[in-house]
């Protein structure tokens, strides 16, 4: 089984200092699903359950969070 996360990184961080990353995840068994480049900097990865500590922490990464399914209500927010 494996889990996906989104990493992002700070607006001014290189992008070789992100390739480098992805790079380095990949080494760990860890599968890049998408790329990031316009309205946020990082990538969406499936990581192997034995390896969860494989997203290695960078002092230019803003988060890494769960990536999951995003739903809205389907509730009528306007009165007439």
């Amino acid at each position: 089984m494996s889990s996906n996360f989104i990493v992002t990184f700070k607006k001014d961080t290189p992008q070789d200092v992100i390739d480098q990353h992805m790079e380095e995840a990949k080494s760990k068994g860890c599968d890049i699903k998408h790329v990031y480049k316009s309205s946020i900097k990082g990538y969406s990865v499936s990581v192997p359950d034995d390896s969860v500590g494989a997203l290695s922490t960078h002092d230019k990464i803003d988060a890494i969070e769960a990536d999951g399914e995003v739903t809205t209500q389907g509730s009528k927010l306007l009165k007439k």
